[in-house]
């Protein structure tokens, strides 16, 4: 593996990091050291294509595990980590945010000290050219009104749970830098969507229910507006912080694909009217059900991501409309995966209603 730049991905059987792990092998050059702990959201068969490769090995276990991951450290010497790991979905953290606390801020805790020992043993251009890149969400910002965006200077003010443990685990980060000169680098997404989503998530989960004429959820009147943001784009705009960021800085990554969530449920109803011509649950806009609001939501997200445009020269290649297409589309033609998936311990209950 010497010729091979080697990178330590954590939470890489997820959704987003499995999207990016395999997009690292198609490039090519790269030896990708995969860290999950295959709680509920991790899937090894999104790794299905990789499994044998010998640019990707496969290690079972926390962030949080400081033994395991210094092993990995030692053993793989790579160049960058790029940490996905996190539990991700608000509705569970409503319900159960211990966990949230001990993955998202003490397990960040427990990788970043890790990482610190590690750079500090590196010398010369390993030591010059390490990188560690945290993956973040817009959450953090809170919500905004009818106007305006969220930049890289708006200020933290997170409402759930899972967003507060996410702004912990940014300001750990950020303070790595200040305090100890570590070269880290954090991004800011918005809502991601594509293949591999775990379906509790809205895309999949309306995707799924409507295909087999379920209701499909909308939490209060639908009103609530997300900037969506092709997984693809989103894997390739990491790539570009990690190639050409500067130590300390944060990367705000959107899609600029406003919708309500009303809107996306339509749109997806309206793809599957075409895609299925002969499925009995035509009209699918039928299938809809308004039900309670999720406590504390946010009513908009909107991403400002000029500063990769103009200085990393990252842009989204995918609109809404070409990104849905490609993901309902997906989602039909692998329905093995889905299956699969879907047989664990989520059942496509609505989550999030403690008060």
């Amino acid at each position: 593996m010497s010729e091979l730049k080697t990178i330590l991905v954590t939470g890489g059987a997820g959704f987003i990091g499995g999207n990016f792990v395999l997009r690292q092998i198609a490039r090519g050059g790269i030896h990708v050291v995969n860290l999950d702990a295959l709680t509920y959201a991790g899937n090894l068969d999104t790794l299905e294509s990789v499994k044998d490769d010998p640019r990707h090995t496969f290690a079972l276990g926390s962030i949080g595990d400081r033994n395991l991951v210094d092993y990995l450290l030692d053993r793989h010497q790579p160049a960058a980590i790029v940490n996905f790991a996190a539990e991700s979905h608000v509705d569970r953290s409503i319900d159960s945010p211990e966990a949230f606390v001990q993955t998202n801020l003490l397990g960040t805790f427990q990788l970043l000290e890790a990482a610190r020992k590690y750079w500090r043993r590196l010398s010369g251009e390993a030591h010059d050219n390490f990188r560690f890149l945290h993956v973040s969400t817009d959450e953090v910002y809170g919500t905004l009104g009818e106007t305006g965006f969220f930049t890289e200077d708006s200020p933290y003010q997170p409402n759930s749970p899972y967003s507060a443990s996410k702004a912990g685990s940014d300001h750990l980060v950020r303070a790595y830098f200040h305090t100890y000169g570590m070269p880290v680098l954090t991004t800011n997404c918005s809502n991601n969507y594509g293949p591999y989503q775990f379906p509790e998530k809205l895309i999949p989960l309306v995707t799924q229910n409507a295909m087999h004429g379920k209701p499909l959820p909308v939490y209060g009147t639908g009103s609530n507006i997300r900037d969506w943001l092709y997984v693809e784009d989103h894997c390739r705009a990491i790539e570009r912080v990690l190639e050409a960021g500067i130590p300390g800085e944060v990367y705000n990554v959107g899609g600029n694909n406003e919708k309500t969530n009303l809107d996306v449920v339509h749109t997806i109803c309206d793809l599957l009217d075409e895609m299925l011509p002969d499925s009995p649950h035509r009209p699918h806009r039928q299938l809809i059900t308004f039900v309670a609001d999720r406590p504390g939501h946010d009513q908009r997200y909107a991403i400002d991501a000029g500063k990769m445009r103009r200085e990393l020269g990252w842009e989204p290649l995918e609109t809404f409309e070409t990104g849905l297409r490609k993901t309902v589309r997906w989602y039909l033609d692998n329905q093995t995966w889905c299956g699969r998936v879907m047989d664990g311990s989520y059942r496509g209950e609505r989550l999030g209603l403690e008060r």
